[in-house]
């Protein structure tokens, strides 16, 4: 008797159809390392990122202080450690924010329509017209300074833009015959949109999440340099690139690590988000649209 041929799940597919991306796979693998070696740090380094030692001061990379030291004598390997967790714990929470509310608010926008549609989305246009550098400044002079409102400040503005992106592919699923037959035995609105439809753009929603991940990251490096963003004696690469800026003529060592440590994690998570895009959703590797 012949087998019959065993037919791999979508996820599968996408998954051997990643692997041949050499530079998705590489930027993940990068990714791992980072994440790991920034979860480790108090197992790889023997320093305190707010260890001082003033008399030491700012001294090249040696030794003992493999990417040298900054001007109040803080190990820099250590910091940048650190200052990983801290950035990517602010790009993940950050973008979780935005899912939680972008995902189910341009669900129900697109799978409603008419009225219901133009209403919402109205309200993300006006919101979407608020400059993000004021309404961070608003918040900060309320509720204070702390990593929280960060991660709220920046999940406000990003969960804007799923909102539209999932709306429009709600928008296209909605008269799909899954979703009639759906209706047709009785099944509630919220059951259709969070069983049937959602699943549906998941592929979307994960493509989406691995892009927005490091223009979070981007958003932090640019509250820090408005002095905004996470304060000392805390680190993350934004804050360290920051002071590494204002020094770099007369210490380039404080500017060259961090700088390259967050050039890698933003281009291999963009790689990786590219790599899942063409996996996922075949036609973009086919050119077809």
């Amino acid at each position: 008797m012949s087998r019959k041929p065993v037919k791999n799940s979508l996820w599968a597919d996408s998954w051997k159809q990643l692997r041949k991306n050499h530079a998705a796979i590489a930027g993940l693998i990068i990714l791992i390392i980072l994440i790991t070696a920034s979860a480790l740090a108090p197992l790889l380094t023997p320093y305190s990122f707010e260890q001082q030692n003033l008399e030491l001061g700012a001294v090249k990379p040696s030794l003992h202080h493999w990417l040298g030291t900054d001007t109040l004598g803080r190990d820099l390997f250590t910091r940048l450690l650190y200052g990983g967790r801290t950035s990517f714990l602010v790009g993940i929470c950050a973008t979780a924010v935005s899912l939680l509310i972008g995902v189910p608010y341009g669900a129900v926008s697109g799978y409603a329509g008419g009225k219901v549609d133009s209403v919402m989305m109205r309200i993300v246009d006006i919101l979407y017209t608020m400059p993000f550098t004021i309404l961070v400044i608003i918040l900060m002079v309320v509720f204070g300074r702390n990593i929280l409102l960060m991660f709220g400040a920046i999940g406000a503005i990003q969960w804007l833009v799923m909102a539209r992106i999932i709306r429009g592919q709600v928008m296209a699923l909605r008269k799909q015959a899954f979703v009639e037959a759906a209706i047709a035995i009785g099944a509630s609105h919220p059951r259709i949109i969070f069983k049937h439809i959602i699943p549906n753009v998941l592929g979307i929603i994960i493509v989406y999440t691995t892009l927005t991940i490091p223009h979070v990251m981007l958003m932090e490096t640019f509250l820090s340099f408005l002095g905004l963003g996470i304060q000392p004696p805390m680190s993350s690469w934004g804050l360290l690139i920051k002071d590494g800026a204002s020094v770099m003529e007369t210490y380039p060592w404080l500017l060259i690590s961090p700088a390259i440590v967050f050039s890698v994690t933003l281009f291999s998570m963009n790689f990786l988000g590219d790599g899942l895009r063409d996996a996922l959703d075949p036609r973009f590797s086919k050119g077809k649209f």
